[in-house]
């Protein structure tokens, strides 16, 4: 059965930081790549950043291009998401997912998804 479990969100204020955890399990790890979306209460679910399967290759969206970093440790099963220099628009559920596609920004390519944990960003 495949596990995709977020941790490390909380409140914080406007400038400070947060490291997002994603540990997997039940699936070839290696084979995914690995995504981080977001949900704001309103509005609709948006892609934040992912990381390739094979390469490294990392995206982000414009909006958390520069504050944020994607990282992967395929020995541990775990993807991370480091957030600076956060603001009150970053305040969301953020969601981890796993993909075989390669259409990595599109929430409907992803095959799993985790249950979420909420980020707080207080101005």
């Amino acid at each position: 059965q495949v596990q995709l479990v977020e941790s490390g969100g909380g409140l914080v204020q406007a400038g400070g930081s947060l490291r997002l955890s994603c540990a997997a399990s039940g699936l070839t790890f290696r084979l995914y790549t690995m995504g981080w979306f977001r949900q704001a209460p309103g509005k609709e679910r948006e892609f934040v950043a992912a990381i390739s399967r094979s390469d490294g290759s990392t995206w982000y969206t414009d909006s958390v291009q520069g504050r944020s970093t994607i990282s992967r440790d395929n020995a541990k099963n775990m993807v991370y998401l480091q957030m600076n220099s956060l603001k009150p628009e970053d305040t969301a559920v953020y969601y981890c997912a796993a993909t075989i596609s390669t259409h990595y920004n599109y929430g409907s390519s992803y095959n799993y998804w985790g249950q979420g944990t909420q980020v707080t960003v207080s101005s």
